[in-house]
């Protein structure tokens, strides 16, 4: 029990030095601050938005701003602030799901090809490689082009062609840590490898996992959107990406209809840049080496 109490308090303290540490960077805070702001929409969405954002002719076709339409109506009179509201939970979900994928894959590809090393590592690596040099977007593309256009395919087409950079982390991580004097004593001892990888070789990994997670998941919104844009996306689902692509396919720019493409713009913008900046501020906690380098 005392062994538990004690673990407890180690990372309470933790946790209050890594809040420390984050909350002296404005730019973290600034980021937080941000995705509070978008998880807030996107949680309350039903209710913040005025009209069923499917709602055909809920208003003028082609609407300008008005009191009942913040944001004007689409081509089909939809309101176009219901569905910006709503494009916000797509992109979460999209950034977040792509995101977890790319770990799992990327840590563990990291944790073997960096532990193992020789063959098996070499040959991870390569592979790894073969992803790196690929040109991203034009990959995602031929992907959800030839496995499909749902939701679900997108997410893992983006998480999967997401995985390669965190991979290269996490093996250069984990090459420094299995020098380390704790492995050598826990191979000593007699602890397989599988068990060291699990208590000692993982935990150790885990922030480094965590700030590049983060960092992947603007990547994956803005692919998520890009695709929508050039009507590669699901065409069931409201997305910032698609909302684009209706107003420029309406030559909305054209006829000066700014409130029907700046919106869904800038929140691609800032909800890419609240992950960015925060992201950043987590590597600059967690690493050492970055921490000197801006003291």
């Amino acid at each position: 029990m005392k062994q538990v109490k004690s673990r407890i308090a180690i990372k309470a303290r933790d946790l209050r030095n890594f809040w420390r540490d984050f909350s002296a960077n404005k730019l973290g805070l600034v980021g937080l601050a941000i995705l509070i702001v978008f998880f807030f929409l996107a949680a309350f969405s039903p209710w913040l938005a005025p009209f069923e954002p499917t709602e055909i002719r809920a208003g003028p076709l082609m609407g300008r701003p008005s009191e009942v339409h913040i944001f004007g109506t689409d081509q089909l009179g939809r309101d176009i602030f219901s569905r910006v509201l709503y494009g916000t939970r797509l992109s979460l979900l999209v950034g977040l799901s792509a995101a977890a994928i790319a770990v799992v894959v990327g840590t563990l590809v990291g944790l073997v090809s960096g532990y193992y090393g020789k063959a098996s590592g070499e040959a991870l690596m390569r592979f790894t490689d073969l992803f790196l040099v690929m040109p991203f977007l034009p990959l995602v593309m031929v992907l959800a082009t030839l496995l499909g256009r749902s939701l679900f395919i997108i997410m893992v087409v983006i998480g999967i062609t997401s995985w390669p950079w965190m991979a290269r982390v996490i093996r250069s991580e984990v090459l420094s840590l299995k020098q380390r004097a704790f492995v050598e004593r826990a191979r000593a001892i007699g602890c397989s490898n599988a068990h060291i990888i699990r208590k000692h070789i993982l935990p150790n990994t885990l922030p480094l996992i965590t700030a590049n997670a983060i960092l992947i998941i603007p990547v994956a919104i803005m692919a998520e959107a890009s695709l929508a844009f050039i009507g590669l996306g699901d065409p069931l689902t409201i997305s910032w990406g698609s909302i684009l692509e209706s107003a420029f396919t309406n030559n909305a720019v054209t006829l000066g209809l700014w409130h029907w493409f700046i919106p869904p713009g800038l929140g691609i913008v800032f909800l890419s840049l609240g992950f960015a900046l925060v992201g950043h501020v987590i590597d600059e906690v967690v690493n050492p080496r970055l921490r000197k380098k801006g003291a």
